[in-house]
């Protein structure tokens, strides 16, 4: 492993932008809006792309959408007001050929720039137009008489900073890149580390990447493969991994209460009609073991749909009981909780187990009833909603916090829920609860190790006998009369079916009146089949109140936006269409067809879409007919879209990286681990640093 190596005092915090000059108060509200705030914020605001201005391509040379500069003379100018202001500029140099310049936006100052004869560099992308090659508004510079000199780097693109012109942020950025202290000052990787890996310093890898020289290997750069990147991103990941490690010590240097006593639990499991499969032995064991310790167990369990995770919660929960104290387990809708509850109260009554309910909807004497209960301790199980973290509720003695489909949870709530069992006991003071998060969203092991480095992952990858599997259909929107009376026949039989409208757009109104229409049209061409509606713009009485009646069999035919993504269980539905099934990532479709085939009559999943597919759709549709493996498809999804995309903007802020890509730097997690464990331990203050650098605050909310 590297050893340490004696650092500098140095300040760690850069001058702030107000140190620039140009930079006064409006002009730093608007660069602190984006998160730039000080001089380091500008040096990690990377360029998106690069404009190559280094050479000077020949008119006759130039290639449609391949963009190049430019020089040459004004042969010709034209203004024009056909439907709106254009001015339209002929350049040419000493070759054959003409490139058009076309402006829509110009003031009068600029077209008398362009007098016939005035020599001018541009740098744009040509496409074809109705004279020849034509840039529209492309970037120029009007030429004197003396010879100008080409740039010596490749100019940087970054991303925009609303309210702040394109010139002014590479201005500034430029500014902060001439106050870079020196490798000593600004280095933080250990020198046997980089030496080993043949890493630049990290001086040397900003330089580069913010003014790349003529040689640079343009193609790697866009790429985000260039060593010079890879250097920021190990550092990047670094500071992640260390951010959430640390939060993880932090959470452990709490006590817990143990709860070692397993015959609730066996009790359970000699009551419940089916065996458990191996994968669910397996995750109960890890639970067993991380309950009997005097720590808080931090452990996500994932699994696919109908794996099997509510049980092992259930087996969970019954050591917190068999202690004397309690577990409450939350979901994030009120369906999705009266299903726990009722396999729940099904599974732990039995036992002798009082199981209580909390959700919105319990109001009055039965919310105070509740109330009561939770803080007396006489409900040992509690299920319920958001309502579970509200201010007026107390737990006696809350030893175990489960809560599913974590990601639909935001941090401060997932803290909340936590808290409420901070305060200890008598015999436990100033304990925390254990804590196990589910979802049936299973994550990448690439994704696993840095999104949930603070927690121990465990997977059920095994689907209980008697499931069966789904057959999944890709067909165009054209047969889509065809599906129309394959559902007639289905509900004929006395079967139900889901439809899912997923047009994707800024607004969900649209997605709610494409339900809304589907759900019209399909009305009137099923005469005799119950046809219900949900939609996200719907009340939530409304929302549970047609998800019930679908559950019930008083409905036939549900026509849904992608709320039912999550959470229904109607053994009875055997049929999914999916519109538009083009337009959503592998995870949401993957969810949405574990609704159907919980029951024992054969299912079908049918994905419609609007041709002509892009490739990326085609590969899309494609996996998901090949495979029904959750694991399989996750890793396939973040090959495909990111990670940003898998863990949702409120995870912890880890998908919105700077520089590092999970799935491209997935081989530098090996080194990122091994280098993170050993700096916690030999030079915690530089690992502090670290994560100061790439996360700052942010890290205040990375375990919860």
């Amino acid at each position: 492993m590297p050893s340490r190596s004696p650092r500098p005092a140095v300040d760690t915090r850069p001058s702030p932008l107000t140190a620039l000059p140009g930079v006064g108060p409006k002009l730093a509200e608007k660069l602190a809006a984006r998160g730039l705030v000080d001089l380091q914020d500008l040096w990690l605001h990377l360029p998106r792309q690069y404009e190559d201005r280094t050479s000077i391509t020949p008119v006759a040379a130039l290639v449609p959408g391949v963009a190049a500069q430019v020089e040459g003379r004004v042969e010709a100018v034209e203004r024009g007001f056909r439907y709106r202001p254009m001015l339209r500029v002929a350049l040419c140099d000493d070759g054959p050929g003409t490139v058009v310049l076309r402006f829509f936006h110009f003031r009068a100052a600029q077209v008398a720039q362009f007098q016939p004869g005035t020599r001018v560099r541009c740098y744009g992308t040509p496409r074809p137009g109705q004279h020849g090659l034509e840039i529209v508004h492309p970037s120029y510079r009007v030429l004197g008489l003396d010879e100008a000199p080409l740039e010596g780097t490749l100019d940087p693109v970054y991303p925009a900073v609303e309210g702040v012109g394109p010139a002014t942020l590479r201005r500034l950025v430029g500014l902060a890149l001439d106050r870079l202290p020196d490798d000593a000052a600004l280095e933080l990787l250990p020198a046997s580390l980089r030496e080993a890996m043949d890493w630049p310093t990290l001086r040397e890898a900003l330089v580069t990447v913010h003014r790349p020289p003529p040689s640079a290997d343009i193609r790697a750069l866009v790429l985000g493969l260039h060593p010079a990147q890879r250097r920021l991103a190990i550092e990047e990941l670094l500071a992640h991994h260390l951010s959430l490690r640390r939060q993880r010590l932090a959470q452990q240097a709490h006590a817990a209460p143990a709860l070692p006593d397993a015959r609730l639990s066996k009790r359970l499991l000699v009551a419940l009609p089916f065996a458990l499969t191996g994968a669910q032995q397996r995750v109960y064991g890890e639970i067993r073991d991380d309950l009997a310790q005097p720590r808080p167990m931090l452990r996500l369990v994932q699994g696919d749909v109908g794996s099997g995770k509510t049980v092992v919660a259930a087996m969970a929960a019954l050591h917190a009981v068999a202690s004397g104290r309690q577990a409450a387990l939350m979901a994030p809708t009120e369906l999705l909780a009266e299903q726990h509850l009722a396999n729940l109260t099904g599974w732990l009554e039995p036992l002798g187990i009082n199981v209580a309910w909390l959700a919105g909807k319990v109001t009055g004497r039965a919310r105070t009833r509740v109330l009561e209960d939770v803080a007396s301790g006489e409900a040992q199980v509690v299920v319920g909603t958001h309502a579970l973290m509200q201010q007026g509720v107390a737990f006696r003695d809350l030893a175990l916090a489960i809560v599913d489909e974590q990601h639909r949870f935001g941090v401060h709530q997932r803290l909340a829920l936590r808290d409420k069992g901070s305060g200890g006991t008598v015999d436990a003071p100033g304990a925390v609860p254990h804590q196990l998060v589910m979802t049936a969203t299973p994550i990448p092991r690439t994704l696993a190790m840095s999104a949930y480095a603070d927690l121990d992952v465990s997977a059920i990858d095994e689907l209980p006998p008697g499931r069966t599997p789904v057959q999944t259909i890709v067909l165009s929107g054209e047969r889509r009369p065809e599906l129309v009376e394959r559902i007639r026949a289905a509900c004929a039989e006395g079967r139900q079916a889901y439809w899912v409208c997923t047009l994707i757009d800024d607004s969900d109104e649209v997605v709610a009146q494409a339900a809304q229409s589907t759900f019209e049209d399909l009305g009137k061409q099923l005469r005799g089949v119950r046809v219900g509606l949900v939609h996200g713009r719907m009340k939530p009485a409304q929302k549970q109140s047609a998800m019930r009646a679908f559950k019930d069999g008083e409905i036939d035919l549900l026509v849904a936006t992608t709320v039912i993504e999550v959470g229904v269980d109607v053994p009875n539905a055997s049929l999914m269409i999916i519109e538009n099934a083009e337009r959503l990532g592998l995870a949401q479709l993957h969810q949405l067809r574990g609704r159907v085939g919980r029951g024992s009559a054969a299912s079908n999943c049918v994905l419609l879409y609007q041709p002509p597919l892009s490739a990326l759709a085609k590969q899309r549709l494609e996996t998901m007919r090949q495979t029904q493996d959750g694991f399989v498809i996750a890793e396939k999804d973040l090959e495909l879209r990111g990670p940003g995309e898998l863990l949702g903007t409120r995870q912890t802020g880890l998908a919105g990286f700077r520089v590092a890509d999970l799935a491209r730097d997935a081989d530098l997690l090996p080194t990122v681990h091994e280098v993170g464990e050993h700096l916690m331990v030999e030079a915690p203050a530089l690992a502090e640093r670290i994560v100061a650098r790439w996360v700052g605050g942010a890290a205040r909310y990375a375990s919860a």
